[in-house]
């Protein structure tokens, strides 16, 4: 069991001539087949090499296998949960994860998620606040003295545990749900703190391309995106994408209503093409009608390159007040939504597309979704602290 960028060479090594060692001519000699599993990033193949190790226990992972040579986490259940490091998992009323493969491993893996989900570290903290809450990485005992931090560190704590188990998908859900209840309660600090949750998860779980591959390719990142339009091309069965537009709506409770059009060239932001729209037509909640005015305004700048896509953030309603503002322009462009609970894509004609959460073609949605949204939000805020300054 283990894990590799390139698998062909992983594999063929084993069916080497050269191969040496006992250990490793016994493992090919029992092999019936072999099945491979692709994830997304570094961090994810470190988890789940770790959960097939403990499901498993392959008897030829010898350093996985010897207590002294591996680490597992550590999540203790009582009132203040502690994420500490730990040789055996000799605690029942803790949760374990692991084994994982070096020291070295398993302290970036927790080092990486502390600064998303921060935790305390130790079982007995000092009764002050350390030094590593000053960095923003431990709730130290004085901040629970407030029965909101214990909330919320309980989501943290909840979260990091859903993550180690590969719920990465579920945990960026909920933190979208918390963000969207902030935003409602105009409660903005917050709603931008989980936002910045979401985004340091996704990079994290992104693929890591190493300096090498940038050397060898200097095109890659340009190859990279074009991957990404092709995917989708053939996903949405229509011809070669190069330019889309992605709409969005910001608002509470119909107030200060936004619109944001973000716009995407071959694969990649560009920023000076971005357009902000102020709602005119309506002052109710009314998240349709200010989609189609948004896009009716955009449609009339005949001097602004029509895209071969346009994404709407949200489903079949959003997605029909796009297309009745193309009939009545007489302009016609393929429209998808993306749907936010469940990132399922969805056609003009409202087929579903449930893409796997590597799909190349869904990263690109997402990352236009999420960017369009970002500008939305930004703008909307802006409105917002005019309004409550001439209140």
């Amino acid at each position: 069991m283990g894990k590799a960028k390139n698998l062909k060479n992983r594999v063929s090594s084993y069916f080497s001539k050269q191969v040496s060692g006992e250990k490793t001519k016994a493992l090919v000699a029992k092999i019936d087949k072999i099945k491979i599993i692709k994830v997304s990033s570094e961090l994810e193949s470190l988890l789940l090499e770790a959960y097939y190790i403990k499901k498993y226990h392959p008897p030829y992972n010898i350093i996985l296998t010897d207590d002294k040579n591996y680490l597992l986490i550590k999540i203790t259940k009582n009132q203040r949960p502690k994420v500490l490091l730990a040789r055996q998992a000799d605690d029942p009323k803790s949760i374990y994860f692991g084994p994982f493969p070096s020291s070295k491993t398993v302290k970036m893996v927790l080092r990486r998620l502390r600064k998303i989900f921060p935790f305390q570290s130790v079982i007995n903290h000092p009764k002050r606040i350390c030094l590593f809450n000053h960095l923003g990485l431990c709730p130290c005992p004085p901040v629970f003295n407030s029965p909101e931090h214990k909330k919320t560190y309980r989501k943290n704590i909840n979260n990091l545990v859903r993550f180690l188990q590969g719920k990465t998908q579920q945990v960026i859900n909920n933190l979208k749900k918390e963000r969207g209840m902030f935003s409602k309660k105009e409660q903005f600090e917050q709603a931008n703190a989980v936002q910045k949750q979401i985004d340091a998860i996704i990079y994290i779980t992104s693929p890591i391309r190493k300096p090498i591959e940038y050397e060898i390719n200097p095109n890659l990142s340009e190859d990279l995106r074009q991957k990404e339009l092709q995917d989708l091309s053939v996903h949405l069965k229509i011809g070669n994408i190069q330019k889309i537009e992605c709409f969005d709506i910001s608002n509470t409770s119909g107030t200060n209503a936004t619109g944001s059009m973000a716009v995407f060239n071959n694969g990649e932001k560009d920023p000076s093409s971005y357009r902000r729209f102020k709602i005119r037509l309506t002052s109710g909640p009314n998240d349709f009608v200010m989609m189609q005015e948004v896009i009716q305004r955009r449609l009339k700048h005949a001097e602004w390159q029509f895209p071969d896509l346009i994404i709407v953030d949200g489903g079949k309603g959003q997605i029909s007040s796009a297309l009745k503002a193309l009939k009545d322009a007489n302009i016609i462009i393929p429209v998808i939504g993306l749907a936010k609970r469940e990132e399922v894509i969805i056609t003009q004609d409202f087929r579903e597309i449930r893409l796997p959460k590597s799909s190349k073609a869904l990263h690109l949605v997402m990352r236009i979704r999420d960017e369009a949204h970002r500008f939305a939000i930004t703008y909307h805020r802006k409105l917002r602290s005019k309004f409550t300054l001439l209140s």
